[in-house]
Parts: C-alpha cells; structure tokens; sequence
C-alpha cells in the first residue's frame, strides 16, 4: 500500500520507518542533529509549499533513507495508514 504525503508524493508502507510531528520533535537535540545529517545527504525531501507539520522517515530494501518533509499532520497520516490495513 501507498501513503500519500503531500503534492505528487507516496511512500511505500512498508519502507516508512516512522511519522513525527514536526514542532514537537524537532525540540529536540538529536532529532535537530538527524534532520541537519539528512539535510547534507540531500536525503530531505519538501513535498509542500505550506507550513510544514510532520516530517516522514523512509527507507527502501537498499538502505537508502529519505526524510519527507509534508503539510500533513501526524494524526491525518495515521488514519490513512490504519485506513489501509
């Protein structure tokens, strides 16, 4: 199954490792350490133009992380994930 993230962005159910609200996570030191080592690796990915509220780690069967930036809150996210099953 397919998660839609925003703009013309899914990802692959299976390869999302974990959702996070963007304002509440990003408090913190390792989380703003992750998303800074991301950022360099060009392994972030905005798929809004609107204020962002989660952001959505992935990676695929080759080990290739990417971090999704989206407009969708954590809580919409989750019902579409559960929806699915």
């Amino acid at each position: 199954m397919y998660l839609y993230l925003g703009e013309d962005s899914v990802a692959v159910e299976k390869d999302i490792i974990g959702i996070f609200d963007i304002e509440n996570t990003s408090i913190s030191k390792h989380t703003k350490d992750f998303l800074s080592e991301s950022e360099k690796k060009k392994q972030v990915l905005n798929v809004s133009y609107d204020m962002p509220k989660s952001f959505i780690v992935c990676t695929d069967s080759d080990k290739h992380n990417a971090v999704f930036i989206s407009h969708i809150s954590t809580a919409v996210l989750k019902k579409r994930v559960n929806h699915s099953f």
